[in-house]
């Protein structure tokens, strides 16, 4: 078996809540292979979005550490982790997050941007696969201008245009009504195998989870397979 593409290691992050202490994850291991298919769901409040938030390095574990590709995030500078995220993680979100002044492929493009690809190189693979999304014909529209099944499905190809090795994705059909979830969902799946992309997806959706290769339950900080 390869090296894991994700890896945490005794997981722990605690919060201050006025003079007592709360904490949310208590030791938290995980391996995650190369095109491996991870749901992780759980109670409101369980921590799932905080161990996601860590998982890419958009926070700290206040014990235990975390692998991507090998490389350890969370004792590195903010540039080196800044190059990883970049390099190794897509992330997809419930709410699409895309940068409103801009088009769908400049939304799209832009992770290749910061790579310091050209323009015009990265304009035109955000073309090409915002085609493979059904977008084909909504590339200069701003996403005010697309409907929340479109700025989803934009959200997607943003989050997958640098081939990462891992997509993390935090209740990414929640806000979609069940046909556009279907449709979004069954686009990063049909991505995550032509890429071989691994992907871990964060939700409370039983329908979602199941089209995983693997289901885990967050509960009480820890993580178990699902019953």
């Amino acid at each position: 078996m390869t090296d894991p593409v994700l890896e945490c290691r005794g997981v722990v992050r605690r919060f201050n809540e006025g003079a007592s202490t709360l904490e949310v994850l208590h030791g938290i291991d995980l391996a995650v292979q190369r095109a491996e298919r991870v749901a992780i769901i759980g109670t409101s409040g369980s921590g799932k979005t905080t161990l996601l938030q860590i998982m890419g390095g958009l926070d700290s574990p206040d014990e235990g550490e975390v692998f991507i590709n090998g490389t350890a995030m969370h004792g590195a500078d903010e540039s080196v982790k800044g190059d990883l995220r970049n390099r190794y993680i897509g992330f997809v979100y419930q709410f699409h997050h895309l940068l409103p002044e801009f088009t769908a492929e400049e939304n799209v493009a832009l992770p290749l941007m910061i790579r310091r690809e050209s323009r015009t190189v990265a304009i035109d693979a955000a073309r090409e696969l915002l085609k493979r999304v059904g977008l084909g014909e909504r590339l200069h529209h701003k996403p005010g201008e697309l409907s929340g099944g479109e700025r989803q499905r934009a959200a997607v190809a943003r989050a997958l245009i640098t081939r990462p090795p891992l997509v993390l994705a935090d209740e990414p059909t929640g806000n979609l009504d069940s046909g556009n979830g279907a449709h979004v969902l069954d686009l990063m799946l049909e991505l995550n195998e032509e890429l071989q992309t691994s992907l871990v997806i964060v939700t409370h959706d039983q329908c979602v989870a199941s089209r995983m290769d693997r289901i885990l339950v967050l509960e009480d900080g820890a993580l178990r397979p699902q019953d």
